[in-house]
């Protein structure tokens, strides 16, 4: 059974003086339902306790792996979501702790997408340069980005779906959304982490299946803008949203036959 509208749960009564909505105090991280089962929920729930621990949030001991499968086998799977989306917030509360002792809260939603393996609608892209993001130790992680913010409104003013980002050097860092794949030849180019590129589970699933079959070279590395008009293929995945193909930035095309065989191929091994 597919959701109609998105369902929100949380572990307690939500006010509009908790430390998300103050300050943005809070981390982000999905997982993903397919099949009416939680997959590459080991993934997942590693990269939540990674990005609370970079924003030195006091991890409650309950927040174990089986706990979160309790969790969404019964207020996801359970309610009849079959395919989705979840995100999934935990914030500092705003109690009478020091910062780093503060107990921590959290709240998710659920977003059907259809194929969370599948390629999704295709987008079209464009850089914007009249701002950067970060390289720095949470530019990896989903914490609060009013780059994204503006990138995001930038893009519906211009009629475009995504946007490149560049970091301070102008080498490509990521979309508003997830991260950019150009495939060249035999060759998959993804920016380095430390270019400020997101740290996706999905992506990385998909890149060591590709590793793995020998489908394509992947290299991490040091993107100029121009990447983007040499590539043959672009994808852009996101573990928000699912994953898109590029079929156009500015006045070039692209086609995505070979991605798509690709994702294929996952999808059947997944």
């Amino acid at each position: 059974m597919a959701i109609s509208e998105q369902s929100i749960f949380t572990s307690e009564q939500i006010e509009l003086k908790n430390r998300a909505f103050l300050y943005g105090d809070a981390v982000k991280v999905f997982f993903f339902v397919k099949n009416s089962q939680l997959v590459m929920a080991e993934e997942c729930y590693f990269f939540l306790m990674a990005s609370m621990r970079k924003m030195r949030m006091n991890i409650p001991l309950s927040y174990t792996l089986e706990f979160f499968q309790n969790l969404f086998q019964e207020n996801v799977i359970g309610k009849g979501v079959s395919e989705g989306i979840i995100t999934f917030m935990a914030y500092r509360n705003s109690d009478e702790n020091p910062l780093q002792k503060s107990g921590v809260s959290f709240f998710f939603e659920v977003n059907p997408v259809s194929d969370i393996f599948g390629l999704q609608k295709e987008i079209e892209m464009d850089m914007i340069k009249e701002l950067t993001v970060n390289t720095h130790l949470l530019s990896n992680i989903h914490v609060h980005c009013p780059e994204n913010i503006y990138a995001e409104i930038y893009a519906s003013e211009n009629d475009l779906d995504d946007v490149i980002l560049l970091n301070p050097n102008k080498r490509i860092a990521r979309s508003i959304y997830g991260n950019l794949l150009f495939l060249e030849g035999k060759t998959i180019k993804v920016a380095k982490q430390t270019e400020g590129a997101f740290i996706s589970p999905l992506m990385e699933s998909f890149l060591t299946f590709v590793h793995k079959n020998q489908l394509a070279e992947i290299e991490q590395a040091e993107m100029i803008g121009f990447e983007s008009q040499k590539a043959d293929e672009i994808l852009m995945i996101s573990d928000e949203k699912g994953i898109f193909p590029v079929t156009k930035i500015r006045n070039k095309r692209f086609y995505h036959s070979t991605f798509f065989e690709m994702i294929e191929n996952w999808k059947s091994n997944s």
